[in-house]
């Protein structure tokens, strides 16, 4: 054995200029898709942590809506609507009334639903019912009652604005 072979044995030959690229690849695209799975999970988190300002100023943002149409509505029946970024409803009684108030329960936050039937509001969720006029509770958990909304009726819809 000659001393070139003996040396080639001991110390392997440098990889070629192929390889050292790829492998330089393969760690920048492992690096990036560490990033990206990085951001992909503080996303929700960032959201999670901001939401409650973003929510407050999103709520007192809007003071109107104007529901067109609405005075067709029939009596005894409800218009589910967005005031804002939260559910409302808007309630014509049989008596002719009109009621508009929020459709989210004080309790843990579920869509309530007007139920004519029983000219009551009823969560779902744990059983709460509102009074389908005033918005208060009448039994189950919700600790307080509905907001209230303001409703005029117009020949155009109706206008429901905070009070």
């Amino acid at each position: 054995m000659t001393e070139d072979t003996k040396l080639e044995q001991i110390v392997p030959a440098p990889p070629e200029r192929g390889e050292v690229a790829t492998r330089r690849f393969f760690l920048a695209a492992a690096g990036a898709a560490g990033l990206c799975y990085a951001g992909a999970l503080a996303y929700p988190i960032y959201r999670y942590l901001a939401s409650p300002e973003e929510m407050a100023m999103n709520a007192t943002a809007v003071t109107e809506v104007t529901l067109k149409d609405a005075q067709k509505l029939p009596a005894g029946s409800v218009l589910m609507f967005k005031f804002g970024s939260a559910p409302a409803m808007l309630i014509h009684h049989t008596d002719g009334r009109w009621v508009a108030m929020t459709a989210v329960c004080t309790h843990l936050g579920c869509t309530v639903q007007y139920e004519p039937q029983a000219d009551r509001i009823h969560c779902a969720c744990h059983g709460g019912v509102y009074d389908s006029y005033s918005g208060a509770n009448v039994s189950g958990p919700p600790p307080k009652p509905l907001k209230l909304y303001k409703a005029s009726v117009n020949e155009t819809g109706v206008e429901v604005s905070r009070t």
